[in-house]
């Protein structure tokens, strides 16, 4: 675990300093395409399921309903915010994260707060290691898959991560981001929202 750590700094330090004018200008598109704040900043389950602010570029509007309350995902995105996504550069402050060391450059990603009640005692394993900005499930289909799917991989890595396999997952991830495949799920903009695994009793 230490030699993890010490890659992480080292190499989100590296990607940050080399890619400071790429951040700076996505920083500047943000705020002129989409407005104040330049950053979603949102608490998310770290390592143990202990909270951190997470942070990653905007992507969407601010834009209300006449009821005050925010327009679904696919109103608020912009053809700038799906290149962001579809490219991942909007996750490139995690590596802020990384550094401050509430992630890892690879592990289960972090998720929502709401959805720690949700998680089976198995499925809630994924936070036996420190949450990541790639992962063993976003490698092999990313949004594509069913929740089950990815938290079965989520907790597979946890059981066998190491040295080699953090490195293959890092050189997958660049190949994956060309192909910009498993961005999204069928019919959704994002990811569908985890409402819970329906066990062998119907709980």
């Amino acid at each position: 675990m230490k030699l993890k750590r010490f890659l992480d700094i080292i190499l989100s330090l590296s990607v940050l300093l080399l890619f400071l004018p790429l951040l700076l200008i996505i920083g500047f598109m943000v705020r002129v395409k989409l407005g104040s704040p330049i950053l979603f900043i949102q608490e998310r389950p770290g390592f143990l399921a202990k909270p951190f602010l997470l942070m990653k570029f905007r992507s969407m509007k601010n834009a209300l309903d006449s009821n005050g309350e925010l327009l679904p995902d696919n109103k608020r995105l912009t053809r700038f915010g799906r290149f962001i996504r579809a490219s991942s550069l909007d996750e490139l402050p995690e590596l802020i994260n990384v550094l401050k060391g509430d992630m890892s450059l690879v592990g289960p990603r972090p998720l929502l707060m709401e959805y720690l009640d949700l998680y089976t005692p198995n499925q809630a394993r994924r936070h036996e290691s420190r949450p990541g900005i790639t992962g063993w499930a976003q490698v092999n289909g990313r949004n594509s898959l069913s929740w089950e799917e990815k938290f079965n991989l989520d907790v597979w890595y946890v059981d066998n991560q190491s040295f080699l396999l953090d490195m293959k997952i890092l050189l997958l991830t660049v190949t994956t981001m060309f192909k910009r495949e498993g961005i999204t799920q069928e019919g959704h903009v994002t990811a569908e929202k985890f409402k819970g695994t329906v066990t062998d009793d119907g709980q």
